[in-house]
């Protein structure tokens, strides 16, 4: 320990990657389902013919663009930090998750970048059929990145397939195959890809309903591409929270089995429950110190059920775990339940936005509409939460029970690591909060006809009803030719 970093530096440490991480997750969160959109939407488009397809894909490829490029800016810093603030970490753990986020880099970053100039720039160089796969390349290039770096995550959390070098102390790998596919690795994909794809659709959905109470307020019908983006959004939110609550469940389970003391925490049980009827905490204070949950309001045996799918199911609590193997509670205990609360608010405004529909009402409900803007930015706050979740819950280990974050940091002096942190803060304010404030200006117009082009995007003219995309190539060949 003596070449380790004293507790203030590691703490300010964490404190300046926590911050970068969520700050550049949020861009992840967003173009991960953003991606699948666009190649939805122009998949649809030439399927059709129907030009609010293509309306709401120049619409929605210009946003993409620019959370894409904020979300690979901001990530990069953290691969810095790996070398700075957690060197040891990265001399330790080096040998085994440095190929994965190798092959991230070599297979996945690549195959996004190579083919986002041609769905950016490539509509009338390429022809539609080369540009519709340019735009599959990219959502399936989002989602395999996504899955190299959650491999890495759940390794540290669920560490399988490695040995230890009785020398160095450093992690050696022996199977990658089960170093990729750890035990909670499936679970944590589906789980994070799911909240992606949620997270974009209420930020679709907020953008349309917010188009939609203009319109209303200024007394004009909304166009095709308006109703369409908010449609699409409410029919993702009806369909796919109920599957993120099931997943999450089973996600639950896992780390049940493989981190008792997070769930632990995230359930507020200090004491074990060996005859069962296990409470599920909705309200307390955690407190640490004297290990109970102050001013706690529960229901008698839904945890047992919930987490052993009986109520007679025992329960074990952080009295069995040593305090200072124990994560701080009050941190992964509300963390958790802001973002279950979400998801159940998330599956609320799809059911309630089904009944709209099944009415012929979608369009003509402004508490709907306003409860979606609201609801707009949710799975931004969801995901973070449950990334505090997951990531405090972990602790005090960054490998569980095999390095410690106390172990894992650089000799560190805390005035340095504040003073980069400070730098970080201003400069990721600024240049991101920049970015983001423009993400909103283009959100505020209205997707039509005349909406204006990303400078350099040649897409072409949006075509009138009735001609299809081939019809439409075949002009374009002719005026090459002319």
């Amino acid at each position: 320990m003596d070449a380790s970093a004293p507790p203030d530096a590691i703490l300010l440490a964490r404190i300046q990657f926590a911050f970068t991480v969520s700050f550049h997750f949020l861009f992840p969160a967003f173009t991960i389902g953003l991606a699948s959109y666009l190649a939805v939407l122009n998949g649809l488009w030439l399927r059709t013919g129907q030009p609010h397809y293509l309306e709401l894909f120049r619409y929605w490829v210009k946003i993409f663009a620019l959370a894409f490029a904020m979300g690979v800016v901001s990530g990069l810093v953290m691969s810095y930090q790996f070398g700075t603030n957690w060197s040891v970490f990265s001399d330790r753990a080096g040998p085994v998750i440095g190929g994965p986020m190798a092959y991230e880099v070599l297979s996945a970053f690549f195959l996004e970048a190579g083919f986002l100039g041609i769905m950016l720039f490539g509509r009338d160089r390429v022809g539609p059929g080369l540009h519709m796969a340019a735009c599959v390349m990219v959502a399936v290039g989002t989602a395999f990145s996504a899955f190299w770096i959650l491999s890495v995550n759940s390794w540290m959390h669920t560490p399988a397939g490695f040995t230890i070098d009785p020398d160095t102390k450093q992690f050696l790998p022996v199977d990658y195959w089960q170093i990729i596919f750890n035990p909670s690795f499936p679970y944590r994909f589906v789980h994070t890809v799911t909240a992606a794809y949620l997270t974009t659709a209420f930020i679709v959905g907020g953008v349309g309903a917010y188009h939609l109470l203009r319109d209303r307020a200024a007394g004009r019908e909304s166009s095709n591409a308006t109703r369409t983006m908010f449609s699409m959004a409410m029919w993702m939110a009806v369909l796919v929270a109920p599957v993120q609550i099931v997943v999450g469940d089973l996600h639950g389970l896992n780390t049940l089995e493989h981190q008792p003391q997070k769930v632990m925490a995230m359930e507020g049980h200090y004491e074990s429950y060996p005859e069962g009827q296990a409470p599920l905490y909705l309200f307390g204070l955690p407190n640490d110190e004297a290990q109970r949950l102050d001013y706690a309001v529960g229901i008698p045996g839904a945890s047992s059920l919930i987490l052993g799918h009986r109520f007679d199911a025992p329960i074990e609590g952080l009295d069995t775990i040593p305090d200072d193997e124990q994560p701080p509670v009050a941190i992964v205990f509300w963390s958790f339940r802001i973002m279950v609360a979400i998801g159940l608010l998330m599956l609320g405004l799809g059911v309630w936005a089904l009944i709209a529909r099944i009415r012929r009402r979608l369009y003509a409900i402004p508490s709907l509409h306003r409860a979606a803007v609201v609801m707009g930015p949710s799975g931004l706050i969801a995901v973070l939460a449950g990334w505090i979740t997951t990531e405090v819950g972990r602790q005090p280990y960054t490998v569980y029970n095999l390095l410690r974050t106390s172990d894992s940091a650089a000799p560190l002096d805390a005035p340095a690591v504040a003073a980069s942190l400070i730098a970080f803060v201003v400069v990721y304010f600024a240049v991101f909060g920049a970015g983001t404030w423009y993400i909103l200006r283009l959100m505020s117009h209205e997707p039509g006809p005349s909406e204006s082009r990303l400078a350099g995007i040649a897409d072409g003219p949006i075509r009138t009803a009735g001609i299809t995309p081939a019809q439409e190539e075949q002009a374009r060949s002719r005026k090459r030719e002319d």
